[in-house]
């Protein structure tokens, strides 16, 4: 495990205990950073990890990684812009795929964990803000995509990448990619906000359902209700590149000082 990593939010995610023997677990960004060590930690305890990156190159050496710290871990990668919707359909499509091609019917986790981070406005070819399309939009989709499986999980567990950065943050709902006046940190904390509201709406649709989180003590190893869970996960401050990556200035120092502390 990266030990730039705190090792209080793999703990977090695996409450089940470490024996994760036939579960599955998707987690996106699993290149470098918390995605990473999450993939290489899930790997250890058994699990099948689906990883997705954005670079064939680094998914390679990820996985290769990971298979030097576990040799038999149970592990593939899928190479996927998340910046495009289009993308993060066929990146579904294919996940259900691999599900599928494992004699398996569903995946027990999701950790939304890619991001991105830019000091200046960059336009996706789909005409979305780039951190907007990246940070909420892509795992808002991929998460209703992959929906049907993780319902039929006995435990389905949904995590969404948060940060402390939505307190004291608004979402400028008349200009909601601030196209008009671009702040890039204010665009940041936005998308963490909204994770934040996304989680907290799939969790009252999902207690609406018969299977829900209500019932949570009430579960059984049968499959047969099954619930799912979603949770909002700030890992604190952690040494990663993500704001250090197409920054510039005032944003890039106190990403370095972020990182310092991590």
């Amino acid at each position: 495990m990266d030990p730039k990593v705190n090792s209080t939010y793999i703990n977090s995610i695996n409450q089940a205990g470490k024996n994760l023997a036939g579960k599955t677990v998707v987690i996106s960004g699993a290149t470098s950073g918390i995605g990473l060590a999450t993939a290489k930690e899930m790997a250890g305890y058994g699990a099948f990890v689906i990883g997705v990156g954005r670079s064939e190159q680094r998914c390679r050496l990820a996985e290769e990684e990971i298979r030097k710290s576990h040799v038999n871990a149970k592990i593939t990668y899928i190479v996927a812009d998340l910046s495009l919707l289009r993308e993060v359909r066929k990146l579904s499509e294919r996940i259900k795929e691999i599900v599928h091609n494992e004699g398996k019917d569903c995946i027990d986790v999701l950790v939304n964990n890619a991001g991105t981070f830019s000091s200046w406005y960059i336009s996706t070819e789909e005409g979305f803000e780039l951190q907007f399309a990246v940070n909420y939009l892509a795992p808002f989709l991929l998460t209703n995509q992959l929906l049907p499986l993780l319902k039929a999980a006995p435990t389905g567990r949904i995590i969404n990448l948060s940060s402390g950065s939505h307190y004291r943050t608004k979402i400028r709902w008349n200009d909601i990619m601030m196209r008009k006046h671009y702040n890039c940190l204010m665009v940041y904390k936005q998308t963490k906000l909204a994770n934040v509201l996304f989680t907290a709406e799939l969790n009252r649709r999902l207690r609406k359902d018969s299977r829900n989180c209500a019932n949570i003590y009430k579960s059984n190893d049968t499959g047969v209700n099954s619930i799912v869970c979603a949770f909002a996960v700030d890992p604190g401050l952690v040494n990663t590149q993500i704001g250090l990556k197409g920054t510039t200035g005032i944003a890039k120092w106190i990403w370095k000082k972020r990182s310092r502390k991590g």
